[in-house]
């Protein structure tokens, strides 16, 4: 055979798509296992399509998640998750994607690696990226992760069942402390801007500081190059303030601003009232049609740190923190208290959906490497 076969599931996991495999099925970490999931997804491509592979040309189709026995005393599962460059022969294992969180439990349960209870499967997975543990309430019929539902993710078409999230103690996942760089705020660039380390981490920018209301479409902010090249010089530079330099992946970067009437990408208006402030966030070059979770979760808990130019943007209020971004509203709920003197992300609880869209066996040329 010219070509090898790795076996592989494809699940959408919330607002993303995702390649997940077995870790007894691939390599041991490195070049060998970096070139089978480039390759899986169609990468790097210089037209930035994929065609060759089945990511979907944007960094929220081109991911890939490994699972396998869990090596942390408090996790069913141990979950890496890889975020794959759709241009270049880069695959970075630097932060977490939310929304591929959600599609581990599911995938835990049908593979058996958990034992299926039928209503709710309660597992706790581990991510090695961050070192953070995550519980995944799964609803569960039949012994099989239950798809159908009522629940209507902003992004996603249609309904599903709902599966709640749980991460715990979500900050300094990547640099070890919620305020990397001590402090709430500071200027890069001329812009005011606030590193935080939750789930992620990430630089939010004021967004009238770049020339941005936070309502444009991410197509308008993608035809930007201008604006694209003056974002990623500041996320470098807080990458270099954050003590992680050289990662494209992280610190992601977003602008916010205060909720303001804007119309969503399927056509739905949002008056001001409905949203507690405004985003867009890009990730790997691109502005995410739906802010991707990592980054609502980091937003929710950079809204409870005063000081922050997150929490500038949310009038005072309780309850969940109501994002306005490209597809609707999404409601984040994040609990922030005050230990030693400095916040503390407690946690975050998310709902998404899931679902397995197929299963079988990728194909690999033999002697793919990551440069091919």
């Amino acid at each position: 055979m010219s070509q090898r076969k790795v076996r592989a599931v494809y699940m959408r996991g919330g607002t993303s798509r995702c390649l997940v495999f077995h870790e007894r099925d691939l390599p041991a970490p490195g070049p060998e296992r970096d070139a089978i999931l480039a390759a899986s997804l169609g990468s790097p491509d210089p037209y930035g399509r994929q065609l060759d592979g089945l990511g979907g040309g944007i960094s929220s189709l081109s991911k890939a998640c490994i699972i396998g026995p869990s090596s942390h005393p408090d996790a069913d599962v141990d979950y890496t998750f890889a975020q794959v460059d759709v241009k270049s022969p880069t695959v970075d294992y630097a932060g977490n994607c939310g929304n591929c969180s959600s599609a581990v439990g599911p995938f835990a349960i049908d593979e058996g690696m958990v034992r299926a209870v039928d209503g709710e499967t309660v597992v706790r997975i581990h991510n090695t990226n961050t070192k953070k543990i995550i519980v995944a309430r799964v609803p569960v019929r039949a012994g099989e992760a239950e798809v159908g539902g009522d629940f209507e993710l902003a992004g996603v078409g249609g309904r599903g069942a709902r599966i709640a999230l749980d991460f715990l103690e979500p900050g300094g996942a990547g640099t070890g402390r919620l305020l990397p760089s001590g402090g709430a705020r500071e200027v890069i660039d001329g812009a005011e801007v606030s590193l935080v380390d939750a789930t992620n981490p990430f630089v939010w920018i004021r967004a009238r500081d770049v020339g941005l209301t936070a309502t444009e479409t991410p197509q308008a902010i993608d035809a930007d190059r201008r604006l694209m090249e003056r974002l990623e010089a500041i996320r470098a530079e807080a990458a270099r303030r954050m003590g992680m330099p050289g990662s494209a992946a992280v610190p992601k970067v977003g602008v916010v601003a205060a909720p303001a009437a804007f119309t969503a990408l399927d056509g739905v208006a949002y008056a001001a009232a409905e949203a507690d402030l405004l985003a867009r966030v890009i990730s790997m070059g691109n502005c995410h049609r739906a802010v991707p979770l990592t980054a609502a979760m980091c937003l929710a808990v950079a809204a409870r740190i005063p000081g922050t130019v997150v929490a500038e943007c949310v009038a005072a209020r309780e309850g969940d923190v109501r994002i306005g971004q490209p597809s609707g509203v999404l409601p984040v709920a994040a609990s922030v208290v005050t230990r030693h003197g400095e916040p503390f992300a407690e946690g975050v609880t998310v709902y998404r959906t899931a679902r397995r869209l197929m299963e079988g066996s990728i194909r690999i040329p033999w002697g793919q490497t990551l440069t091919s």
